[in-house]
């Protein structure tokens, strides 16, 4: 198995945004996310209530960082260091080849590019410093938006993932 490891940090920055660690000052934003049933109308997870919750989630989300078992970054808009949204690599294959890619966006900002403009730095990561040779992102079949953005970025229906309504796009390292 490849060895992972999340230390130092890798900060990166787009056109609009930073990619970079979660911390307290998100908290609010995190909460916003995660209590949104807008945002969680295409998943199955309960809505956070209130920020100890939310608190929890974080420690969590950073504990795995800290681990080398996932890596996630909050969108932090490049003017005001406002988190609008997530983005994050996570189940790596056990030899390290593969990993799933998860994402959230607060509704006002979505339709804007943002997330493309993430997950494209996000796959420039995992290809070239993790050496991944496949990232494979499972959203709901009626998520449109969702869907749209992995087309948008050359991810290709999976037609052998079957799971309910969820639908699997793959994008592979290209030589």
């Amino acid at each position: 198995m490849k060895s992972l490891s999340f230390q130092p940090f890798p900060n990166f920055e787009t056109d609009r945004l930073f990619l970079r660690r979660m911390n307290t000052a998100d908290l609010e934003a995190i909460f916003a996310l995660k209590s949104s049933a807008e945002v969680a109308a295409f998943q199955d997870r309960p809505l956070h209530l209130d920020t100890t919750e939310t608190a929890a989630y974080m420690d969590k989300m950073n504990a795995g960082i800290d681990s080398n078992a996932s890596i996630f970054w909050v969108l932090a808009l490049k003017e005001t260091d406002e988190c609008i949204g997530t983005v994050c690599l996570w189940n790596f294959s056990n030899d390290g080849d593969r990993a799933d890619l998860g994402y959230e966006l607060l509704p006002a900002f979505q339709g804007a590019g943002y997330m493309r403009e993430a997950v494209e730095r996000v796959l420039d990561y995992g290809f070239g410093a993790l050496s991944l040779q496949a990232i494979d992102g499972v959203t709901h079949r009626d998520n449109a938006s969702s869907v749209r953005v992995l087309e948008k970025l050359d991810f290709h229906l999976n037609s052998d993932f079957v799971d309910g309504d969820e639908i699997m796009y793959t994008i592979k390292k290209r030589s």
